[in-house]
């Protein structure tokens, strides 16, 4: 079986929750269903087969180590934040073990993302370890969290700007596409009056 690791990208400024709500340092810090989003992303990677867990940071890095504490993960720090998504995937990147196949990129803002999604994917490439990602895809749209054979980390390196996995596998033919039955891959929380409708949600299937 493939050895994949996880890494929640949680360095972003999250500007636009933000001016919605400047007394938030940092929308992962909000609370959802008991506990700060940012953690529950953590602990549903931690929960599933990936492993390490690695999670970077960046804005507000220290209230999210804190947010953490006690979880068995690692931490990689982007100095660079600012510079957009590409920077974070590269300091994630640069954490996963030299034996890891691949890795499994969460964003730190998903609350949804379930351990069995992300052994789902795992599973997928097992089955076709050729491939150069997995994607789950919702009504025919791909979301997250993506994942990404180790043969696509030298193109993370080429990254720049605001620009993640979804860029890094567009026009790859040998993309896995994994038709999921809940729209948890697609949903995030950008601004307070999001955050307002996930909590009137009812929580995920296992």
């Amino acid at each position: 079986m493939a050895e994949v690791a996880a890494i929640v990208l949680a360095a972003g400024a999250a500007r636009r929750y933000r001016a919605a709500d400047p007394s938030v340092i940092s929308k992962l810090l909000v609370e959802f269903g008991g506990m700060a989003i940012v953690r529950r992303v953590a602990e549903a990677a931690l929960a599933s087969r990936a492993r390490p867990a690695i999670v970077v940071t960046g804005h507000a890095r220290t209230a999210i180590e804190a947010a953490l504490d006690g979880l068995g993960v690692q931490f990689a720090f982007n100095a660079d934040h600012a510079a957009g998504l590409a920077a974070s995937l590269k300091a994630g990147v640069a954490l996963v073990p030299n034996h890891a196949s691949g890795a499994v990129v969460l964003l730190g803002d998903m609350p949804l993302v379930t351990p069995d999604l992300v052994d789902l994917l795992i599973d997928a490439f097992d089955a076709a370890p050729q491939a150069s990602a997995v994607v789950p895809v919702f009504g025919g749209v791909r979301g997250n969290p993506v994942l990404l054979s180790r043969r696509l980390f030298p193109a993370v390196v080429q990254l720049s700007g605001d620009y993640g996995a979804r860029k890094l596998i567009a026009g790859h033919a040998d993309v896995i596409e994994l038709e999921v039955a809940q729209d948890m891959v697609s949903l995030d929380i950008d601004t307070p009056e999001a955050l307002l409708e996930f909590q009137s949600r009812p929580e995920p299937a296992a």
